[in-house]
């Protein structure tokens, strides 16, 4: 297989205004984004800037439209500006933004997630899931007196000191998971694992027996290209840590609610003791949620001694969205219809890159996928980085030229909405096909 232009060479795709507002926000934003991942360090070149979405469409300042494979990194399961979830927004709003005092659609939301989520029956709602999972970890040490924490690599768990280690998502984009400011000391309790490799914590808990507070995971790893777990190995590490009198954290950011209205616990049958949970909880307001058994959860201020605390946790707006999501996801459930176009998306995906004799692997679990331009399985970090990387940067253009918005990275999964259609769907595999085309002779 050989590239018909180089890799850093991009197709006829003009973003004028966005280049205008991309030099604009250098400026006075480091790097010109609020967040790396928006960042395209990793395909080159600059990010078109958003005027607006609906449905599953984005919209530039240039005028281009994009069948959008992001859905703002995963929380917009319904797809952009929802009408009723809108209009919840807006009926919260004429009520007040912000109260710093409790209101009863906090209740009804918690009531909602914990009635959802099999490992829950009280939860702490925060304002990110870098918090949600920061809390987790706080909460796992307070409850079991022990220190360190078994991380995988490559998983993302927010931009914690302790966790910033052999992370995924934008940090592996960046070549830098061990960020400068991280102190030896913060990450001296962080222990790290490969992915799908229960032999590797089995051996870790043996050689820091009663030390270790919590093994830490997503269940569907998604911060380095969706790779989903191997069979029993869930089912494993929740046997370990019963063993060891370990916790088993969830981190279910991504995956609350996308792989299954209960998540991947739901999903695959295993619950943990601790679930982080993000992104469709806010149905696209900031919003993000840590909880547990009543057992570990009364432990939290102000039921117990373990500090947390958050000035907009619980903001009205975010529970109205967030609320409003989780209502419609469970009485209408999407779930089957995703399964089947999610389906349809990774088998065309494959077989365009089968017809182009690309080396290729589709992964997918629900309405999480990635087309990894690697030979074969992806079942770790260190197999997701053996990917090619510079191939991958041309299709990621070739598609944004056909208006198709995927992840600006190969470590980044897909999602697909509830808002797509088939004929988004199969718009989407042509442009791969002519995308795969135009890149290899």
């Amino acid at each position: 297989m050989t590239l018909k232009t180089p890799a850093t060479s991009k197709p006829e795709f003009s973003l004028p205004k966005s280049h205008d507002a991309f030099l604009r926000a250098n400026r006075v934003i480091p790097g010109g984004v609020n967040s790396p991942a928006r960042a395209f360090g990793a395909v080159g070149g600059e990010p078109p800037f958003m005027a607006r979405a609906e449905g599953a469409f984005l919209y530039d300042i240039d005028g281009h439209q994009y069948i959008d494979y992001i859905g703002s990194w995963g929380p917009m399961i319904l797809g952009h500006a929802h009408p009723r979830v809108r209009a919840a927004v807006v009926e919260a709003m004429d009520l007040g933004s912000s109260f710093g005092a409790p209101t009863v659609r906090e209740i009804d939301i918690a009531e909602t997630v914990a009635a959802a989520v099999p490992s829950l029956e009280k939860v702490r709602f925060v304002s990110s899931g870098t918090e949600a999972a920061m809390s987790a970890v706080r909460v796992a040490r307070g409850v079991t007196g022990r220190d360190k924490i078994i991380k995988m690599t490559g998983h993302y768990h927010g931009h914690i000191d302790a966790l910033l280690v052999q992370a995924g998502s934008a940090a592996t984009t960046l070549g830098t998971p061990n960020s400068p400011g991280v102190t030896a000391g913060a990450t001296q309790d962080t222990l790290l694992c490969p992915f799908n490799d229960a032999s590797a914590v089995a051996d870790l808990l043996d050689t820091h027996r009663g030390r270790v507070a919590a093994v830490l995971l997503e269940p569907i790893a998604g911060n380095m290209g969706l790779v989903p777990p191997q069979p029993g190995y869930l089912e494993t590490l929740r046997e370990l840590t019963e063993k060891h009198g370990a916790i088993l954290v969830f981190d279910e950011v991504m995956t609350g609610f996308r792989v299954a209205y209960g998540g991947a616990q739901a999903r695959y049958g295993v619950t943990p003791d601790l679930t982080a949970l993000g992104k469709i909880i806010g149905g696209g307001l900031p919003a993000a949620a840590y909880g547990a058994s009543a057992r570990i959860m009364d432990h939290v201020s102000p039921a117990g001694p373990i500090y947390q605390a958050g000035t907009l946790s619980g903001n009205p707006l975010a529970m109205a969205a967030g609320l409003t999501t989780l209502r419609l996801l469970r009485d209408e459930s999407p779930y089957e219809r995703l399964e089947a176009l999610s389906a349809r998306l990774a088998e065309g995906l494959d077989r365009a890159a089968t017809d182009a004799k690309v080396p290729h692997v589709v992964q997918r679990v629900g309405s999480m996928l990635t087309l990894f331009f690697h030979d074969g399985p992806v079942r770790n970090y260190e197999e997701a980085k053996q990917s090619d990387t510079r191939l991958f940067a041309r299709f990621f253009w070739e598609m944004l030229a056909r208006g198709v918005y995927l992840p600006c990275s190969q470590f980044e999964a897909a999602f697909v909405s509830a808002a797509h259609t088939e004929a988004d769907i199969d718009q989407t595999i042509a442009a791969a096909r002519e995308s795969l085309q135009a890149i290899v002779g």
